[in-house]
């Protein structure tokens, strides 16, 4: 799955971040060259990437379809998070399919596709902290939900999310292009920052400042916030008379809070602990890539809308309104 630095080949050939081109190529090395385990890798990767677009899109679909679930936590904030979760997951899976199956490693530099893949996941962490806080308002504050969350508030808040994620991203984009490289293999499955900059062979010290100290406001502050959401709402459920209240809400803001851990667990291990270049540390790198890129996307339309009872009639709405649609045909 993870293999040593040692045995990268070297390449002589040295790379000017301002020169390259898309002709240019890395090749990827995250994840194992035995033929039955990238049987089983495809097999693996290629599931969870249908389920993940065709679970993120019935929601979609679903959403816009349904008047009923045209509120802010669904429309504005749901979708959103299942459209970012189709872009993210695509930005890395697709590829990596493609290479399993052509016993190829190489990407282009312009496939790296950073800029989107960043943006993306970003995304995912400022909608997940959003979505905490509708939650917070809906439990704690039902009564002036509607004045807090107003469309316009929503729409400000997307808005927010998606403008701090493109400067953010661009910021780290523009940063790597001005590296040279001396080596080609990255030891990930996908382009990421952590690998371009560790077979660099610019003085990459302003982008690990800028990772540690703008990715670690950008990873830590919507997970403080997440947090304080929740120790409110849990704090706002044991007041609940109700007893079988109580368990269901428990049991919906624990699941919320298990693919949050997971998520944002995996994420502070990949960009905020530095990591060596020995064949273990390179296999737990290659795993946390593949929860936060893959596992989480693939469990979001399940923990945060599937298991809604208002989400699950609309989807079985929509789908028997298909059924019936092509029946009719």
């Amino acid at each position: 799955m993870g293999l040593t630095q040692d045995f990268f080949p070297p390449t002589s050939e040295l790379l000017e971040g301002g020169n390259q081109t898309s002709t240019f190529e890395f090749l990827l090395w995250g994840l194992s060259d035995q033929p039955q385990q990238q049987h089983i890798f495809f097999l693996l990767f290629l599931w969870m990437y249908v389920v993940t677009v065709a679970g993120n899109l019935l929601i979609v679909l679903a959403i816009g379809t349904d008047t009923h679930l045209h509120t802010p936590m669904y429309f504005f904030l749901a979708s959103f998070l299942s459209c970012a979760d189709i872009f993210f997951t695509s930005t890395t899976v697709p590829k990596a399919l493609v290479n399993i199956q052509t016993q190829s490693r190489s990407i282009s530099y312009a496939g790296c596709l950073l800029y989107f893949f960043l943006t993306f996941g970003d995304m995912d962490i400022f909608l997940l902290a959003t979505m905490a806080y509708d939650r917070y308002v809906a439990i704690c504050h039902p009564l002036h939900y509607m004045m807090i969350m107003s469309l316009h508030r929503c729409a400000l808040l997307v808005t927010a999310c998606w403008t701090l994620t493109s400067l953010v991203a661009m910021t780290h984009t523009f940063l790597i292009f001005r590296l040279s490289f001396c080596s080609k293999i990255l030891p990930d499955f996908f382009c990421d920052l952590g690998p371009l900059m560790k077979v660099s062979c610019s003085d990459a010290q302003v982008n690990e400042l800028v990772l540690l100290f703008l990715g670690g406001a950008v990873i830590l502050i919507p997970f403080m916030l997440i947090l304080v959401s929740y120790i409110r709402i849990v704090s706002a459920i044991l007041r609940a008379p109700s007893a079988q209240g109580r368990c269901k809400a428990f049991s919906t803001c624990g699941s919320h809070l298990v693919v949050v851990a997971l998520f944002f667990g995996t994420v502070i291990r990949a960009y905020l602990c530095p990591s060596s270049s020995s064949s273990n540390s390179v296999k737990e790198d290659t795993v946390a890539a593949v929860m936060y890129t893959v596992v989480t996307p693939l469990l979001n339309p399940f923990i945060y809308s599937l298991r809604n009872k208002d989400m699950k009639a609309a989807v079985v709405r929509l789908l028997k309104g298909r059924v019936s649609f092509s029946q009719g045909q």
